[in-house]
């Protein structure tokens, strides 16, 4: 009996025991909790700028995509067969129009030239003693008319001197025939020399060269591709259903990333009639100011305005960069600032579209520049 109550005395000093060590535990990190909770306050900026984000009415407008191109385009081809001896224009020589840039071996169009012009001799000569056979023979032919009307001569030699005039005169026409048919192949000769050398149709420049000296040419290789860098158009795809907001003459915004943040003002010169099947889009080719610094194969975007929309606007100053995504600096209750990542969208003079991320109303750090703000209690100016 004695032994059974000194077992549940020990079982009860075990449980005492077992109950302190968790109301210690408890106890200790109840402390730790506090002292967690009593945490250093947040280090302080002062002097920040910061500003408010409130919704603004914005004109809406479609956005078109597109490549710029030079308004005149060449690509120069040979039109004969021949090697090329001469080459005379590198990439991106600027040509005037008549320029010889390139000359294919002339031997052949030489030799086919100085046999026309032979023959063109010939044939000249051959029409000159015709005219002189011809006009003794109608003079004779006068004579002997007389003659038969009188009654002096028989017919048969009226008939022989007639018959010499018709003669005369067939081998006149057939003379002039022959000296037009000589004329025409001195032409062809000549053309075909003219052949052997590729000339700039415009001035411009050059921005392809396809062949090399020794290359053989052939009729319709190309050789060459000149464009005119004074005239440039942007060739944009608008989507079938904003095609609405496009009309012929229109002066529309254009902007060139190239060229940073300068507008230009464009032209809606013309809008192919026939839509790409696999996109369902048409091409609008916007005619531009002549710029020095455009060039073709630029990413250009149009602007068709289709009316009003609200937009949030945030200064671009206030845009941290962060690899490839952007953020923001974005004040809580206690003015603590907090990094947060937004999507963009355009930006306009001086400030940018936030499409998500951001509510009107919250307050952001103005300008942060290099400064690491998060978790740091901002005082503004």
């Amino acid at each position: 009996m004695n032994w059974i109550l000194a077992s549940k005395l020990k079982a009860l000093v075990k449980i005492a025991l077992g109950t302190a060590a968790i109301l210690l535990f408890l106890n200790l990190l109840g402390c730790s909790s506090e002292r967690e909770t009593v945490s250093a306050a947040p280090e302080t900026v002062s002097n920040v700028s910061v500003v408010s984000a409130q919704a603004v009415v914005v004109p809406d407008v479609v956005e078109a995509v597109g490549t710029l191109r030079a308004a005149e385009t060449s690509q120069l081809a040979a039109q004969m067969m021949g090697n090329i001896v001469e080459i005379r224009v590198r990439e991106g020589d600027r040509v005037r129009r008549g320029q010889v840039l390139a000359v294919i071996d002339e031997a052949q169009p030489r030799a086919a030239l100085d046999r026309a012009t032979a023959g063109e001799l010939v044939a000249q000569q051959e029409s000159t003693a015709s005219e002189s056979d011809f006009a003794l023979a109608e003079a004779t032919f006068k004579r002997y008319q007389t003659l038969y009307d009188r009654k002096s001569v028989s017919p048969q030699e009226f008939d022989e001197i007639k018959a010499r005039y018709q003669a005369a005169q067939a081998r006149r026409e057939m003379a002039h025939a022959g000296q037009a048919q000589a004329k025409a192949v001195l032409q062809q000769a000549h053309t075909a020399l003219s052949y052997t050398h590729i000339v700039a149709p415009f001035d411009g420049v050059i921005t392809e060269k396809k062949a090399d000296v020794g290359t053989l040419a052939n009729p319709g290789m190309p050789i060459f591709t000149v464009e005119d860098l004074r005239r440039h158009r942007l060739e944009a795809s608008v989507n079938e259903s904003d095609l609405q907001y496009v009309r012929q003459g229109q002066q529309v915004p254009v902007l060139v990333d190239a060229l940073g943040n300068r507008q230009l003002k464009g032209k809606v010169v013309e809008i192919v009639p026939a839509a790409d099947p696999a996109s369902h889009s048409f091409v609008v080719k916007v005619e531009l100011p002549s710029d020095p610094s455009l060039r073709s194969g630029l990413f250009g975007r149009a602007q068709f305005a289709r009316g009003e929309r609200s937009a949030l606007l945030i200064p671009r100053t206030a845009v941290v960069e962060r690899g490839q995504l952007q953020g923001i600096y974005v004040l809580d209750q206690n003015k603590v600032a907090g990094l947060r990542y937004i999507t963009l969208g355009r930006p306009s003079a001086g400030q940018v579209e936030v499409l998500a991320g951001l509510q009107a109303g919250e307050t952001l750090v103005a300008d942060p520049s290099n400064r690491e703000l998060s978790g740091k209690k901002i005082e503004a100016r």
